[in-house]
């Protein structure tokens, strides 16, 4: 299988959850934890993204989201292309931030 732009992909899961209670704390800490677990990083405080080899696996990772999903707020889940992805531009005040090269990966023949 040949990798290219438009066939990898990133996910992005955006949430906002409720912290009034310490069940809500612990449910939304729960939430942030096991997403990174399944690989996500933080771009924002909670804004997650990550890297996925293809379609299939971005599925994958979508209906793990699903499984995670805390009993309340909102959580919402965006697939780009890598393509699209290579056009995001990132701000730190009025300074753009240098576009960080994008992970290597291993293929396996």
């Amino acid at each position: 299988m040949e990798l290219n732009g438009y066939r990898i992909m990133w996910l992005f899961v955006f949430f906002d959850l409720p912290t009034d209670t310490a069940k809500d704390r612990k449910n939304a800490a729960g939430f942030r934890k096991n997403i990174m677990k399944d690989g996500f990083n933080m771009m924002q405080y909670s804004v997650y993204m990550r890297h996925c080899a293809s379609s299939e696996s971005a599925d994958a990772h979508e209906k793990r989201i699903k499984k995670l999903l805390p009993p309340f707020g909102k959580v919402s889940i965006l697939r780009i292309t890598d393509k699209q992805f290579g056009n995001i531009m990132n701000f730190w005040g009025r300074a753009e931030v240098p576009k960080e090269p994008l992970p290597t990966q291993l293929e396996l023949f």
